[in-house]
């Protein structure tokens, strides 16, 4: 007697075993054809480039005219947290750079709320803070 309905086969690893196998060939295949188009793809989708950023901290950060006006009255050599707490996170860092001899300055950028085509970066010397200029893009 045969039965109505065939009886359905469960997808095993067993059975599976095949098709894994060749989408595992075929993703090879595809990474050695255009390795390099996928490798530029993938890093620019990896990244958010900024120009002159380093890494992204903050990316919803801005400084607001409050904190700017509040920031430029901060005696050079103040401890890193006193800025901090005007400003919080940046929105990203730049590269470390040497000002002084002997001295690795980090430095780190705030967009203005009102321009963000214009940030204001923050030096810091040995976690004090050491100056500010503004960045136009």
């Amino acid at each position: 007697m045969v039965p109505m309905h065939p009886q359905k086969e469960k997808i095993t690893l067993a059975n599976a075993k095949p098709f894994i196998a060749g989408a595992i060939v075929l993703a090879i295949g595809l990474l050695a054809i255009d390795g390099q188009r996928l490798g530029g793809w993938l890093q620019a989708a990896g990244t958010q480039s900024v120009e002159g950023c380093e890494k992204i901290v903050q990316s919803t950060a801005q400084l607001s005219r409050e904190q700017l006006a509040q920031l430029l009255v901060v005696p050079e050599r103040d401890p890193k947290e006193n800025v901090r707490k005007i400003v919080a996170e940046p929105y990203c860092s730049l590269p470390q750079l040497q000002v002084r001899s002997g001295v690795v300055s980090e430095r780190e950028a705030y967009p203005m709320a009102w321009d963000p085509t214009v940030q204001l970066v923050i030096l810091y010397e040995n976690d004090e803070y050491a100056g500010y200029r503004f960045r136009f893009q």
